[in-house]
């Protein structure tokens, strides 16, 4: 009898070697800057993509993965006789779930299951793991479905820039709110909600905003995890405040690539929580 083998796409951000370590497969988005085109890589690639970003006067623009490419993973997973679980961003993010799901249902509808994890970076992360653990627990591909449809409700994202600059760039923010939000150190904060970011709290300040964002984690979270881009040093003093307030979660620190970062920028935080 085969196993059930993991599938997601690059925004969950494991590294190259967890990836190949735990056995799963990850099916990449892409990101096309100045004429260029490439998949989005692993944590441990992005510094020049973002040092580029700060240079360039171009902005890039990010493509889900096709369907041919989720194809070729979910062959290679039935020609070793296994079953696979997919679990991708938000369909309201990217067309990625759409890719996933056309290829499956050309592909074995019967032995693949995609789901709509509502959700990305860390949390996304989360629930591969989460699959991971129950699969080897000798639950089915459908029991392990039905749990995850349940716990990815349990998560909470919340988002702040440091500037707003990358906001504007993307289209996110017109001219004039820029200026004037830089003017008064507004610093906006975005939750994903049912699946799709939007604006929360829009405060004076950066530590304002970050106790915005804590008080968006429920008390019984048990995974908090401080996303960054290029801000490592402070999401760590904000993962050694977490852990005080809230002393019964586990507190990491993870990193935002190029799809979910380019509308953020350098030394963007983002904080998920989840109590499954």
């Amino acid at each position: 009898m085969g196993k059930i083998q993991l599938v997601t796409d690059s925004t969950a951000y494991f590294t190259k070697e967890d990836a190949a370590r735990l056995d799963i497969k990850v099916v990449p988005l892409s990101v096309t800057f100045s004429g260029e085109t490439k998949d989005e890589g692993f944590p441990g690639e992005f510094e020049d993509f973002y040092n580029k970003l700060q240079t360039s006067t171009d902005f890039p623009s990010t493509s889900q993965p096709s369907i041919e490419a989720f194809a070729k993973v979910y062959e290679e997973i039935l020609a070793e006789g296994n079953e696979a679980i997919t679990l991708v961003i938000s369909a309201k993010l990217s067309g990625t779930y759409n890719s996933a799901s056309v290829a499956a249902e050309h592909t074995a509808p019967d032995k693949i299951s995609v789901i709509d994890s509502e959700t990305s970076v860390a949390n996304l992360k989360l629930l591969v793991l989460r699959a991971i653990d129950l699969a080897k627990a000798g639950y089915s591909r459908l029991e392990i479905v039905n749990m995850l449809e349940e716990e990815k409700k349990k998560a909470t994202i919340s988002l702040t820039v440091d500037t707003l600059e990358y906001l504007r760039r993307g289209g996110r923010l017109s001219s004039a709110q820029a200026i004037i939000g830089s003017l008064l150190n507004v610093k906006p904060v975005i939750a994903l909600i049912d699946g799709s970011l939007q604006p929360v709290g829009k405060v004076r300040g950066k530590n304002k905003a970050l106790e915005f964002m804590y008080g968006r984690i429920p008390e019984h979270a048990k995974h908090i995890t401080v996303c960054h881009i290029l801000n490592e040093d402070e999401a760590e003093k904000i993962r050694e405040e977490l852990q005080r307030r809230f002393r019964n979660a586990r507190v990491t620190v993870d990193v935002i690539g190029p799809v979910i970062g380019s509308h953020l920028g350098p030394k963007a935080i983002g904080i998920c929580s989840m109590w499954t």
